[in-house]
């Protein structure tokens, strides 16, 4: 599971690589990295600043760096967070680019020994790490971002969080559909035939792609989806080769839950030759990589959950075991909507941004859609013990699946008719 910004794009165009903390790695893809500061001593900054008094420092473990825009977006909502605190840069100690692998427990522990009360890794993957060096380090406070085992594990000072990212993709899909149904309308499509670039079938993508069909699917019920999967994140040629499989099998418009700009890149080349199609991203504002294929994207603001978490220590408090807002908090949102939308787009995504908020319109509404044909009345339970059995909390009450309600991490992982996964 893993995981806006329009700088993004300028930075990746403008800086050069700079490996920060010992994780020298530039990321599966080709594009180069590029840290918006250097770090020496093991990671920590090098710029001289004031601290918070010793009341709070934090050591922040990347999968990746500034170039790839799911880290860039934990990067902005940390120095965001930061700044809203009064925290300095000398209260932050940076490892970028760290494998999903003993290294991430290296450095969780690097950042204790450099005097962290507060560690986060970024990705699903560094879980267990993180989990382990919680176990060995009771007085430091960790949080897994993404991750699903916080409750389980019943450690006091190791959390997860994670945004509702399903309810921004279903504001896209919304997007998608209207643009899709102006299409058929003019007669340039007639199979409302959608594409998804995933990156693994696993629940938090599953809950994102099926968020942004329903979304689709509320303004032409007909549509059909498929996913082709790439098995990694980050991996900016195999997503744009996805990307140009699905478009070669006739798909009109591509979503995405996978983190370079490979997919709208392609997207917009084939557009550029005359294809009709069209691009929803991920993360960041696509805009500058798909000038006019980009529709929007959907995308997190870290910071909403690292401040409420930095102050939260401050004050002496306890951060949640598992964390998760959306609409209502502002911790999800699309990104500004591209030149070639539909009319009527921004007041129909207005509209179902107040309704996601108001909870009248709730994504996973089980009365618009069905599995195996059937309607589906019972999913998922979750208990305080944290394993999957039918014993104590049903995950479809009052009509529709509480996702991320139970735990932060998603869980709806039900695959609805009309969509195909692709091997």
């Amino acid at each position: 599971m893993k995981k806006y910004l329009a700088l993004f794009l300028a930075l990746v165009m403008t800086l050069a690589l700079v490996a920060c903390g010992g994780g020298s790695s530039t990321p599966s893809g080709g594009e180069a990295a590029a840290p918006a500061e250097t770090s020496t001593g093991g990671g920590e900054s090098a710029a001289p600043a004031e601290t918070s008094g010793g009341k709070l420092k934090v050591g922040v473990v990347l999968v990746g760096d500034e170039n790839e825009g799911y880290t860039f977006a934990h990067i902005d909502g940390i120095r965001k967070a930061a700044a809203a605190v009064g925290l300095s840069d000398a209260d932050l100690v940076w490892f970028y680019n760290i494998p999903e692998s003993e290294e991430c427990y290296d450095k969780c522990i690097e950042c204790v020994e450099q005097g962290c009360n507060l560690v986060i890794t970024n990705s699903y993957g560094h879980q267990t790490y993180c989990q382990q060096a919680a176990e060995e380090t009771p007085d430091v406070e960790f949080v897994a971002m993404t991750g699903d085992t916080a409750l389980k594990s019943g450690l006091p000072n190791f959390h997860n969080a994670f945004n509702m990212t399903f309810e921004s993709r279903y504001v896209s899909g919304l997007v998608a559909g209207l643009k899709l149904k102006e299409m058929m309308d003019q007669g340039l499509v007639t199979d409302p035939y959608i594409g998804y670039v995933g990156a693994y079938p696993y629940a938090e993508v599953v809950s994102g792609y099926t968020g942004f069909f329903l979304g689709i699917k509320s303004i032409v019920p007909e549509a059909h989806m498929d996913v082709q999967y790439t098995n990694s994140w980050f991996n900016i040629q195999d997503e744009g080769k996805a990307a140009e499989a699905l478009m070669a099998r006739g798909c009109c418009i591509i979503g995405q839950h996978a983190d370079s700009t490979g997919a709208p890149k392609a997207i917009q080349t084939a557009k550029d030759n005359g294809k009709a199609v069209y691009s929803v991203g991920y993360n960041i504002d696509m805009l500058a990589a798909a000038p006019t294929a980009a529709l929007t994207s959907s995308t997190n603001d870290w910071s909403v959950f690292y401040t409420e978490a930095f102050q939260t220590m401050l004050d002496g408090g306890k951060i949640p075991t598992d964390w998760s807002k959306g609409y209502e908090a502002g911790a999800v949102a699309i990104t500004p909507l591209g030149p070639e939308v539909a009319p009527g787009t921004k007041e129909a995504v207005d509209a179902a941004e107040a309704a996601i908020k108001a909870g009248t319109l709730h994504v996973f509404d089980t009365s618009t859609f069905t599995v195996g044909g059937a309607p589906v009345t019972s999913a998922f339970t979750f208990d305080s013990d944290g394993d999957w059995n039918n014993d104590t909390n049903e995950g479809i009450v009052d009509g529709y699946y509480h996702e991320s309600e139970y735990i932060s991490a998603p869980s709806f992982a039900l695959r609805i008719d009309g969509i195909t996964e692709l091997n």
